[in-house]
């Protein structure tokens, strides 16, 4: 939310809304970068770790939203930007104003390819172009795994790593609970900077990033090391969540959980996000990942974020409820994305009012996140509520904002806001569901079917992630098959007894807890 009358969402705009998200049940926000920045990537170009940009408050409105969401029993996790700075940083600055810098070595400088003269290898940048720009002043090249005003940190330099460690204190000290760490994978880069090779899987539709395999650019064996160090610090605070953004494949994510309680808490997995919404492939996809995590890790499962197209967009409004009920009933911690649980859906974002620099540098290809980042609705009002009716937002609100809305949604028991409640009151209540096994059911078709268990009680989660209408058998796994409805996407299910068989409507998802 807006509070200031610019069309920027703020802190004390967060602080305002922090009521609804306890009413809504979550139990911690994440917030992302606020910290100053000359905004060429949305706050993930930081000038200064240890302050707050004037577009989003001061330092005492972050203490008070801190404040604000401890007395309402919220957690506050931060964005953490490690991998670079912005090319406007002090650090960066000195770096960059000669060879002979003491902060030379904060940042990736060589020399040009002695054949050719350009950049020192094929490295490439996520957003488009060269991952190397070349410096006149200096006569060297820097990299950046993003923009150019995005230099990237050496992680191998003593120095650096002691001074990303202290941002974590600085913030731990003002009372952040934990923090998500963004674009953990790219920390270190190949000691040779060997050249990435080509990736024979390439579609050329598709960003010109992913032409290459990003080998020696990304995953390297020393990322462990940082992290190891990263959750030392946030030990010695005690409670506090480590969680780590990582776009990788399950086999290499799940070692970032490192080591006898070395590494991330939480690795995200975001593979729900590219999965086609096919119940057999999200079933084949839970079953690896359960398999996958070591012993003792415990999972954590994303459906939506800022990066990818949202959930009603990817499986459509008639499947977004089947959606939240999987998201918030798999062994694990689930995250939310903001207005997944109103059901907002993709804008579009004309040319003029793009804002992302990917779209910008890589024009035509539909890789631009604006249209899932558009305001939060919060009423039918102009603006959303977003914003005061005068001021305009940053992007544009939705055309059904007048429908799809909290005001709208809060008392309507139909709704995919109460469901989501619903959902999280009930897990909260129930150990099955918030932290008992999972134990997955034949099914066949468009269904999806798994046991949650703990303390004596089982429930039976059934998913239609289709169109048509689907009969579930209900496991043999313990005395009967008998069972009641106790929550479903469509309310009037609810109460109802079922014994060995369930009908499930089209896009319906079923809750049932089987009785002894």
């Amino acid at each position: 939310m807006d509070s200031s009358g610019d069309g920027v969402g703020d802190l004390r705009g967060i602080a305002q809304g922090l009521p609804y998200l306890s009413w809504l049940g979550v139990d911690a926000v994440w917030i992302s970068p606020f910290y100053p920045s000359p905004m060429k990537d949305f706050g993930y170009d930081v000038s200064d770790h240890g302050h707050v940009d004037p577009a989003f408050g001061t330092l005492e409105d972050f203490d008070a939203l801190v404040a604000e969401a401890h007395r309402l029993g919220l957690k506050v996790v931060l964005d953490y930007v490690p991998n670079h700075t912005s090319d406007r940083h002090p650090w960066f600055e000195e770096s960059r104003s000669s060879r002979d810098s003491p902060k030379r070595d904060w940042y990736l400088w060589r020399d040009p390819d002695p054949g050719t003269g350009g950049p020192p290898n094929n490295w490439l940048a996520s957003f488009g172009g060269p991952g190397w720009t070349y410096d006149d002043a200096t006569g060297q090249y820097y990299y950046h795994a993003y923009l150019p005003e995005q230099p990237d940190l050496n992680w191998r330099n003593g120095e650096v790593r002691a001074a990303m460690l202290g941002v974590l204190r600085f913030w731990l000290e003002r009372g952040a609970d934990g923090f998500r760490v963004d674009a953990l994978r790219q920390l270190f880069k190949d000691e040779l900077f060997r050249d990435n090779p080509p990736n024979p899987d390439h579609d050329p539709e598709g960003s010109p990033y992913d032409a290459l395999l990003p080998v020696f650019s990304t995953d390297r064996p020393e990322v462990h090391e940082a992290v190891r160090g990263m959750r030392a610090v946030l030990d010695g605070y005690g409670g506090k969540l480590l969680v780590g953004e990582l776009y990788l494949p399950i086999e290499r994510l799940v070692a970032y959980y490192g080591e006898d309680g070395t590494g991330v808490h939480l690795p995200t997995n975001m593979h729900l996000i590219p999965t086609p919404w096919n119940a057999r492939e999200v079933a084949s996809l839970v079953e690896r990942y359960e398999a996958a995590l070591p012993e003792g890790a415990w999972p954590n499962w994303v459906l939506g974020n800022h990066d990818r197209s949202r959930i009603a967009s990817r499986v459509g409004a008639a499947q977004a409820p089947v959606a939240a009920m999987l998201l918030l009933t798999l062994r694990g911690t689930p995250t939310i994305y903001y207005g997944d649980e109103i059901g907002m859906h993709d804008v579009p974002i004309s040319p003029e009012k793009t804002q992302d620099p990917w779209e910008r540098n890589v024009p035509g290809r539909g890789l631009g996140r604006d249209p899932e980042r558009t305001p939060m609705q919060w009423t039918a009002g102009a603006k959303a509520g977003f914003c005061p009716p005068d001021a305009e937002p940053w992007l544009p609100v939705a055309e059904d904002h007048d429908r799809t809305n909290v005001a709208a949604e809060r008392d309507d028991p139909a709704s995919i806001l109460t469901l989501h409640r619903r959902l999280l009151a009930l897990r909260r209540a129930t150990p099955a569901l918030a932290s008992g096994s999972y134990t997955p059911v034949p099914a066949t078709g468009d269904a999806l079917a798994y046991l949650r268990e703990a303390d004596g009680r089982r429930f039976l989660v059934a998913l239609n992630l289709g169109h048509a209408p689907h009969h579930q058998l209900v496991p043999e796994t313990g005395p009967t098959t008998r069972g009641r409805v106790i929550l479903s996407t469509h309310p009037d299910r609810e109460g109802e007894e079922t014994d060995g068989e369930l009908r499930l409507r089209p896009d319906e998802g079923l809750i049932v807890e089987l009785l002894d």
